[in-house]
């Protein structure tokens, strides 16, 4: 566990699985990341939306159990004066990554640092497995999340116009990756 700013980061146990969807808040969509790809590097530039919208993605409805007390995967909550305020969730890749499956903070302690300590604490879990980076992917209307990423080290590796096919507002999914030194 680690404390800053009265934040606690635990491992997911059996008595904080209640917690999990929690963290499930609304978030807006204001802008796009749209990416090139020229003389071999990804870059990108931003495009603003005219009007905003929140979303909210699905409650999942995962095994828990699964992600306590394993090698290859773990589910870490962020807690605020007894307040589950934040999650992230991870797995040993086959490439050697830990892969980012979902990070989420609820809506009122944005900003607050919380996603950049559960970050932190998968990067630890990650280079304690002799893992080479992090890695993870957002859709290209999400620049908020995207913005926050590249904020925390991620550089855009590539893309894939086709995964989302089935979702009219998103034309591309981005993967971001964090290589350790």
């Amino acid at each position: 566990m680690s404390h800053e700013n009265n934040i606690i980061i635990s491992p997911l146990n059996n008595d904080f699985i209640e917690d999990i969807n929690t963290t499930n808040d609304y978030f807006e969509l204001y802008g796009r990341v749209v990416p090139s790809f020229q003389s071999g590097k990804w870059s990108y530039t931003e495009v603003l939306f005219d009007e905003a919208r929140e979303i909210r993605f699905p409650d999942e409805k995962l095994d828990w159990s699964q992600y306590i007390n394993q090698d290859d995967k773990a589910l870490f909550l962020a807690y605020m004066d007894n307040t589950c305020i934040g999650q992230i969730r991870i797995i040993k890749d086959w490439n050697r990554f830990c892969y980012i499956e979902n990070i989420a903070t609820k809506k009122d302690y944005r900003g607050s640092g919380v996603g950049k300590l559960l970050l932190n604490q998968a990067e630890e879990w990650a280079k304690e497995r002799k893992l080479i980076g992090m890695s993870l992917e957002a859709q290209d209307d999400n620049l908020g999340a995207c913005r926050f990423y590249v904020k925390q080290g991620f550089i855009l590796g590539g893309v894939d116009t086709l995964k989302q096919s089935y979702t009219p507002n998103i034309e591309t999914t981005l993967y971001w990756y964090k290589l350790f030194q």
